[in-house]
């Protein structure tokens, strides 16, 4: 029996993604670099900003800005990036068909919810606020709240114990393969949506331990359970 489920945001409950590829292309054009294609920096969302600078930084490298690119300071690129995406967080975050019913019939039948992303956590908390969602969740991880992120099971060790709930009683939900390697790590049930990021993949090809359409159909499973 579930008791405890953990989502990842980006992807799996909101789409973020036009948001996130305008605070990185405003922060390529302020470098000297061309903006690139909104699904380029799509590919990139799941490991947290700095892995998706790095390969937004690499595609230019690639492209032949080379030189410009081996000039920039790391920190600096990203203190730059974070001051746009300061700006452009929420401005377009578009929650997915059947998220808000899926969770509000999870929380009634008194599942216990949290979210693991590895957003960093001023972000995530600004996407769940504008979105509606943080009501949902007692328990937010970002991908700066713990000394470890995904796909570490630190994350959801520390959701399981916040909320007395052992492994076996619960399940984590994401869009990606991140996603569903925590939930092996973590030893809990690995669901997935077919419809977020993956780096463009088929999330079919991580064979989640259930693939469900929307939350609303989570909801479904686990309430005839």
């Amino acid at each position: 029996m579930i008791r405890l489920i953990t989502f990842d945001l980006d992807g799996t409950m909101v789409d973020t993604a036009s948001e996130i590829a305008e605070a990185a292309n405003r922060t390529l054009q302020d470098l000297g670099l061309p903006r690139r294609p909104v699904a380029d920096v799509t590919c990139l969302i799941g490991h947290g900003t700095r892995e998706l600078m790095r390969g937004l930084l690499a595609q230019a490298r690639l492209a032949g800005q080379g030189a410009q690119v081996d000039a920039l300071d790391e920190e600096a690129v990203m203190q730059c990036f974070e001051g746009h995406y300061h700006d452009t967080t929420g401005t377009d975050s578009q929650l997915y068909p059947g998220c808000l019913q899926g969770l509000s019939r999870l929380r009634d039948a008194g599942i216990q919810l949290a979210c693991v992303t590895n957003k960093e956590i001023r972000f995530a908390e600004r996407v769940l606020a504008v979105t509606g969602l943080a009501p949902y969740f007692r328990v937010v991880i970002g991908g700066d709240s713990l000394v470890q992120k995904k796909p570490h099971p630190l994350v959801i060790e520390h959701c399981l114990a916040a909320h007395g709930v052992v492994s076996s009683q619960a399940a984590h939900v994401g869009d990606s393969s991140i996603d569903v390697d925590t939930a092996r790590r973590a030893g809990v049930a690995a669901w997935a949506v077919p419809y977020g990021y993956n780096g463009g993949q088929p999330i079919e090809a991580t064979r989640p331990d259930g693939l469900f359409a929307s939350i609303d159909h989570i909801a479904d499973h686990v309430l005839a359970a």
